[in-house]
């Protein structure tokens, strides 16, 4: 009698069917490992990155306060305990960012940050605001005797880590 032998590649197919389907499903869990990895990841980045300090590039247009008409200058919207200001020390004097972040908290003002400028200052001392907060950055600077004001150079608005006005200590 004679039997049909089965084929070595028919009694393998089940068998690699099989490795087939196991190796999808561990792919997948890479796939989903390597995602999960990188939004985790990616928020620490975006933390340090949050932490990092802003970059100062040029000094600001200069606006002085005397030249200003008084007929022109706007109004703030935000009172002094509502405007957040970024202190940033831009002369390398340590412990300069500290206590002039101490003088505008004192002022009444918030202290949104504190850190170095990555590029010194070499300059007098800035205000510069985000769009839109002109009046509170003037208003700070006659508080802060600092006639330099003018909009963000060489920050960007991410910089200023939710604050309105950023100052840069100067020498």
């Amino acid at each position: 009698m004679d039997h049909p032998l089965t084929a070595p590649a028919d009694a393998l197919r089940p068998w690699r069917a099989t490795a087939l389907v196991a190796a999808a499903v561990a792919g997948a869990e890479l796939v989903a490992l390597v995602i999960f990895g990188a939004l985790l990841l990616g928020k620490s980045l975006q933390h340090d990155h949050a932490q990092a300090l802003p970059v100062v590039r040029a000094a600001a247009p200069v606006v002085h306060h005397r030249h200003t008409p008084a007929k022109h200058a706007a109004t703030p919207t935000l009172t002094r305990h509502a405007t957040s200001v970024l202190v940033l020390n831009g002369n390398g004097v340590s412990g300069a960012a500290a206590s002039a972040a101490a003088r505008v908290r004192g002022l009444g003002y918030m202290v949104g940050g504190v850190g170095n400028a990555t590029r010194p200052n070499v300059g007098r001392s800035v205000i510069m605001y985000r769009a839109g907060f002109r009046p509170e950055a003037m208003r700070l600077g006659r508080d802060l005797h600092v006639r330099a004001v003018g909009p963000l150079d060489g920050l960007r608005t991410s910089d200023l880590m939710g604050a309105h006005l950023a100052y840069v200590i100067g020498s």
